[in-house]
């Protein structure tokens, strides 16, 4: 093994935390990966790890080694993208993160196509159910809703995402339909309890003015489709992104309401490292999302 591959290894290990992690994601055993962990502390004549049942610490020496890896390994990748760049064929490997229901909906699809066009990429889609807070070595792109809290990592605008605030027919012949913000009040309002948000106030604005209202109702979910298939069945209002919605108000199987007001927009993002030069796979990636989210998402 070469230096580089000792580092790009000894970087995979620190960013899993675990063996079995590593093995899983290389294809290799877990005696085969901690026997080469072992060859590479004699190598260097120091302990890199120290070893408990249930984790890995990383030693003095060890934290030295990784914060040196990583610059280097960067570097590496930012020369391998500057040529790569001149190549017509995207190569390489590129993991993708989306939480579940966008992921599944929208993005597992898209990546099925991106592969068909470049069959020498090698492609991982992650989903998580919770938004990523930053991006580690082991994801090149986090496609995000809503505007990223990290200036420092890059973040390209995909599509527009409204949000929208519908009902379903059986429910507006019960109980009619909001004609202001403050008449959610009275009616019973499906929360989604997501990411310690405040989510029981719902907050809408008209010609420069703002309004919230403190929602509440019989039924909560932490699941987006649990509360969807809630508001189908009849049993109350809810505010959801438009990439959800979307083809239940064209069947008319939910219908938009305050339709004068706006909610705040949660727009797609494709979020990334900053670096000297962007791999061509990621740039190409993201290029082919956001022309393909826009037409899915019109």
């Amino acid at each position: 093994m070469s230096s580089t591959d000792d580092l790009s290894f000894f970087n995979r290990v620190a960013n899993h935390g675990t063996l079995t992690a590593v093995a899983r994601e290389l294809g290799l055993s877990l005696p085969a990966v901690s026997k080469r962990l072992t060859l590479l502390e004699q190598r260097l004549g120091v302990q890199l790890i120290r070893r408990t049942t249930r984790r890995l610490d990383l030693t003095p020496e060890g934290l030295l080694y990784l914060e040196g890896a990583r610059p280097i390994l960067r570097q590496l990748e930012e020369l391998e993208s500057a040529l790569g760049n001149r190549q017509p064929l995207l190569r390489g490997k590129l993991k993708i993160n989306a939480s579940f229901g966008f992921g599944r909906r929208h993005v597992a699809p898209l990546l099925s196509a991106f592969a068909a066009e470049h069959p020498d990429l090698e492609l991982s889609l992650q989903l998580s159910s919770q938004p990523l807070n930053s991006l580690d070595e082991t994801i090149d792109i986090d496609i995000r809703i809503g505007a990223p809290p990290d200036s420092r990592l890059i973040a390209h605008h995909l599509v527009a995402n409204p949000r929208i605030l519908c009902a379903s027919p059986a429910y507006l012949k019960r109980f009619g339909a909001p004609r202001a913000v403050s008449d959610l009040a009275q009616h019973n309002c499906i929360v989604l309890r997501q990411y310690e948000s405040d989510y029981a106030i719902w907050r809408f604005s008209r010609a420069g003015n703002d309004y919230s209202q403190k929602v509440h109702g019989t039924l909560s979910s932490n699941d987006g489709e649990v509360a969807m298939r809630l508001a189908l069945d009849g049993h109350g209002l809810i505010l959801r992104s438009h990439w959800d919605v979307q083809e239940h108000l064209a069947s008319g199987n939910l219908v938009a309401l305050l339709s004068a007001y706006e909610a705040p927009q949660a727009d797609i993002f494709a979020v990334y490292q900053q670096r000297r030069h962007v791999p061509q796979r990621i740039r190409e990636f993201t290029r082919f999302l956001a022309q393909k989210l826009t037409e899915r998402l019109r």
